[in-house]
């Protein structure tokens, strides 16, 4: 059934009449790129929170990774908030929650002893970017049909990333000038925390509440199995993340979680394949699609994972650049982002060719950027020599994240498409990438100290320098078999199912009937 609103014009009824119409969908657009600048701490200011707070820095990655997870938890339950809630009431509990976390936040970081309240900084984390993605869901859930007045997510997947993924990237820089700038690592949260203020008390004088449709019942909303699921995925990142500090198997604490981790994932998967509306659907495992595309997801993360690793090791240790001098690269990676997703758009719209043939561009530019860093990394490197490769980087990743969320949409039906999203986030949003790290780490103090026992006379710097240039052409070597089989890989441009997206009062009448069963 198509959509009745397509073909008409674009309103936002949610909104109050004086406010013009023309105006509506831009301030919705600005309130969705604050929501993308959310978060309870920020990766800019990691080296001034250690030096103040007493944590370590594990402690506050693990803390942002809690944020991470946040992230792709919410897709399940996101229709079954909209139909029963108004955008009103979903936005302005959303934009409260998210600053009452983030000055309980700065709260807890004022006790002497902060590795008490470290569960806390972390649940704080979670549901703050949990509220983060139920806005921007809301945000652009109301602005999509103007964004894309026929709906086709072949426009809008671009277009939304152009928000999201550029702002995740402007939100590192902005973090680190205004840390630097304003000598206080809490500078981010608070201008974050005056910029959300201007949002609810636009939200509340300019809003109201309108229905589309009779309120869903909220029942039959798996909230333990959300709980069960979340859980485990940041016990697995857990045991990655910190494997290393605890030496692995030595570590009775370490053992500990892994037991944990194992009894945690068994009540999920049976709760998921035994309650009749569960967090996970486990009909959306069952598509032949979803594990290849999982597998490409896995393969990006762990070629995207080398700069977290890799180049921070040789600009911090080798080139001994700080904070400000590495800032800039945040820049270069929002020009990449924008550029990546413009890119998409225009192949999608105009050139019409097979979606493998952009993922094999995407993932080209992304092995680009590893030969480069392979063949550039030496200790009289101009800082000039990183912007290219940054950009490669950035450009290509963002065409590979771009058409993989448009090709997992095409070949789900709709119903499991956002189940599919959350299972698609246990390998993108924090797990793989705390894995890889991990072991990009573990295998360069390998190769470290294979280098310094070696026959040849290194220095700890030549042997750290040899070690990342080793793990850079390791990386080289399987990105280029990877390469290969999408070259290989021909698949026909997928029939697009975006076409027949059902609006939202006849999915809301759809979900009713799903209820009653």
């Amino acid at each position: 059934m198509a959509d009745p609103m397509i073909g008409r014009p674009f309103a936002m009824p949610m909104l109050k009449d004086f406010i013009p119409k023309k105006l509506q969908p831009w301030l919705y657009l600005v309130c969705a790129v604050i929501f993308q600048l959310v978060n309870t701490i920020y990766m800019g200011s990691i080296s001034q929170m250690v030096g103040s707070t007493g944590l370590m820095r594990e402690d506050i990655t693990f803390i942002f990774l809690c944020g991470v997870v946040g992230v792709a938890m919410p897709f399940p339950v996101l229709f079954r908030m909209k139909f029963r809630f108004t955008n009103r009431s979903l936005e302005l509990f959303s934009v409260g929650g998210m600053i009452i976390c983030i000055l309980l936040t700065l709260a807890l970081f004022n006790f002497t002893d902060a590795h008490v309240t470290l569960p806390l900084l972390c649940l704080l984390s979670f549901v703050c970017c949990y509220l983060k993605l139920m806005a921007t869901f809301e945000i652009f859930s109301n602005i999509q049909l103007w964004m894309t007045p026929r709906r086709d997510f072949r426009i809008f997947f671009p277009l939304l990333y152009i928000v999201v993924l550029g702002d995740m990237s402007g939100g590192a820089w902005v973090s680190s000038q205004l840390t630097y700038f304003g000598d206080s690592w809490q500078t981010m949260q608070w201008f974050v925390i005056a910029l959300l203020l201007v949002v609810w008390l636009f939200l509340w004088t300019c809003t109201r509440h309108f229905r589309f449709m009779r309120p869903l019942p909220f029942l039959s909303i798996d909230w333990l199995g959300g709980v069960l699921w979340s859980v485990t995925l940041l016990e697995l990142i857990w045991l990655f993340h910190y494997g290393e500090y605890y030496n692995w198997w030595d570590s009775r604490l370490w053992r500990g979680v892994v037991v944990a981790t194992v009894i945690t994932a068994y009540f999920a998967v049976s709760r998921m394949r035994h309650i009749h509306h569960p967090y996970i659907d486990p009909k959306a495992f069952r598509y032949k699609t979803l594990l290849p595309i999982l597998g490409m997801f896995a393969v990006a993360e762990v070629m995207n994972a080398t700069p977290q690793v890799l180049q921070n090791a040789f600009t911090g240790s080798i080139a001994h650049w700080g904070m400000m001098t590495t800032a800039p690269l945040n820049l270069i990676t929002i020009v990449g982002n924008v550029t990546g997703c413009l890119f998409c758009l225009w192949w999608m719209k105009m050139t019409r060719q097979a979606y493998t043939r952009l993922l094999t561009i995407g993932f080209a530019l992304l092995l680009s950027y590893q030969v480069a860093m392979y063949f550039i990394v030496y200790p009289g490197l101009n800082f000039e020599m990183l912007i290219v490769p940054t950009f490669l980087r950035s450009f290509g990743y963002t065409i590979f994240f771009v058409t993989m969320t448009l090709y997992l949409e095409e070949l789900m039906p709709f119903q499991h498409f956002f189940m599919g999203l959350t299972i698609c986030g246990f390998i993108r949003n924090g797990l793989l990438s705390t894995m890889t790290e991990s072991i990009y780490a573990f295998l360069l103090r390998y190769h470290i100290m294979d280098n310094l026992v070696s026959a040849h006379p290194y220095t700890p710097e030549m042997s750290l320098l040899t070690g990342i240039k080793q793990l850079y052409g390791v990386t080289c070597m399987g990105g280029c078999f990877f390469l290969l089989l999408l070259m290989l890989w021909h698949v026909s441009p997928v029939r697009s199912t975006l076409k027949h997206l059902p609006y939202w009062g006849k999915l809301g009448h759809e979900m009713r009937k799903e209820l009653g069963r």
